[in-house]
Formats: structure tokens, C-alpha cells, sequence
């Protein structure tokens, strides 16, 4: 579905936010981008629908090759959405109706089509019956969802989210996650960058790690979270539910190198423990 190939992108001579990145996402997948602050996820982020231009590399969709001419740009924002940490940054219209319907307009769809596609996408996130209400009057939780039915009005293939859970509370990370879950099993492609390792093992089927700009590692959470090398040199802990029987281990628990990452598969294995006592 997405391919990056050797994207490399500097701010200026003497910062190099991303030096050779390629990676694959495959049709369907829900991925995790990981990596500290300044690694350069927001950056990449911002190339895969061409909002920025690399210095060298490409970016493919379903093989087709981004061009930053008019058109191929059109093409590829409607294929490719993206939605910024901070809302803020994404919503400006003065009624939530209006910002929603402003990637629809600029598609120049017809008005019933422009509705209806706003109706939809305000019902699909829980904001149905906010269409009046200045995005100003909306609390953080309320600005994403209306940022996320912006994306879902283009009717995207692919949705790219830049830390989407920072400045949630635990209901607003946990209904987050469940609409994000949802969405990919309609069949859209998800991509999301994030801290809260905790929740990636519970929803990512590969993870990617970014440090300094460069990919260091990808695989299954499983495999990423087995190796604490890259965690540290990625400033990563692993999940807490592994941290716990890290420390079970220790105590003589035999654990096999098999850590859960989730609570399903910590109650499992504690099931398993007391069964072997």
C-alpha cells in the first residue's frame, strides 16, 4: 500500500531530520511509529502525502510514485490523510460542519455530496450534533475527533496520525483506540506515531522505530519489545504488563523469554504459572 525509499530531508545545512528512511506498509495493516522526541516521525509523517518535499528519496502509493505537481498532489491527499498531534494546527473554519466539509469541497463534489459525506464522518467519530458549534468550544478530545472526520470525508485509504492520544485523558486514549481499531477493520490502512507503549501491543501488527532519523528496527511488537537494546537506544521502556513479569522472573519465575505484552496475555500466563505451582 505505502512504500518510502531513502527519504532524506534537512531543515537546514547543518540538521538532517531524516537520513535514508525506507519502509514498507502493507494494505490493511494498523502500524506503530516509533521513537523519542525529535527522531523524526512528524517529519516523515509529513512527506507521505507531500506536504513536504525530501531532498532525496520517494514515496509510493500502491506503486504509484508521488510527484509534487498540482494533480499528483490532489491525488495522493485524497488517498493519504493526515492527522496532526495537535488539532489546532488542522482546524480553522468557524463551525465543525464547515471544517469537516472543507477537503470535500476542494474536491468540488456536489453540496448533496459534500453533506452527506460530512454527516457520515461527524456520526462515524460521536460528534453528531456539533455541526453549529465554534471548534473553539470543543475540548482536546472533541478538536481530534473533528480533525479525524475531516480525514474520513476524503474518503482515505490510508490514515497517518501523529501522536493521537497526547493530551487525552485514559477515556479519551481508550475510545481513541477503539475508533482507530474500528476504522482498520473497515479497511483502512492506519499508521500512527506514538509514545504510549502500553497501547501499541494491544493494535499494531508491525511496529517501526525511528532514532536521530534513521529506521533501526521493525518488526512485530513481539520482536521489537524482545530487544532492549533498541529500546534504549530508542529512549523506549517496554509495555508495563512485561515490566511486571520481568520482575517475576527474577523472583524464579521461569518465563521461557515468552513476555506478555497485554492483559489477555498476562492473565493467560499467570494462568500458566499457577498451573506449573
Amino acid at each position: 500500500m505505502l512504500e518510502v525509499r531513502n527519504i532524506k530531508y534537512s531543515y537546514n545545512k547543518d540538521y538532517q531530520a531524516l537520513k535514508g528512511v525506507s519502509l514498507k506498509v502493507e494494505e490493511g495493516q494498523m502500524v506503530a511509529l516509533l521513537g523519542k522526541n525529535g527522531a523524526g516521525k512528524s517529519t516523515l509523517f509529513l512527506h507521505l502525502n507531500g506536504i513536504y518535499e525530501p531532498d532525496e528519496g520517494q514515496v509510493f502509493i500502491k506503486g504509484e510514485e508521488l510527484k509534487y505537481d498540482k494533480k499528483s498532489l490532489l491525488k495522493f491527499r485524497q488517498k493519504v490523510g493526515i492527522v496532526f498531534q495537535n488539532p489546532d494546527d488542522q482546524i480553522f473554519a468557524p463551525t465543525v460542519e464547515e471544517d469537516v466539509a472543507f477537503g470535500p469541497l476542494n474536491l468540488k463534489l456536489p453540496m448533496e455530496e459534500v453533506q452527506k459525506r460530512v454527516t457520515e464522518a461527524l456520526a462515524r467519530v460521536g460528534m453528531s450534533g456539533y455541526e453549529k458549534t465554534a471548534p473553539h468550544h470543543l475540548s482536546g478530545g472533541q478538536k481530534k475527533r473533528v480533525a479525524i472526520a475531516g480525514i474520513l470525508a476524503m474518503k482515505p485509504e490510508i490514515m497517518v496520525l501523529d501522536e493521537p492520544t497526547a493530551g487525552l485523558d485514559p477515556q479519551g486514549v481508550t475510545a481513541l483506540s477503539n475508533l482507530l481499531k474500528e476504522l482498520n477493520d473497515e479497511g483502512i490502512t492506519v499508521i500512527i506515531s506514538t509514545h504510549e507503549v502500553n497501547l501499541v501491543p494491544t493494535y499494531a501488527e508491525k511496529v517501526f522505530v525511528l532514532v536521530d532519523g534513521e529506521l533501526v528496527a521493525e518488526g512485530t511488537p513481539k520482536e521489537i519489545f524482545a530487544q532492549p537494546e533498541i529500546l534504549e537506544q530508542a529512549n523506549l521502556e517496554v509495555p508495563i504488563v512485561t515490566e511486571l513479569f520481568q520482575e517475576l522472573e527474577k523472583e524464579g519465575y521461569d518465563m521461557n523469554d515468552d513476555y506478555p505484552l497485554t492483559i489477555d496475555e498476562a492473565k493467560e500466563k499467570f494462568l500458566e504459572l499457577l498451573n506449573k505451582n
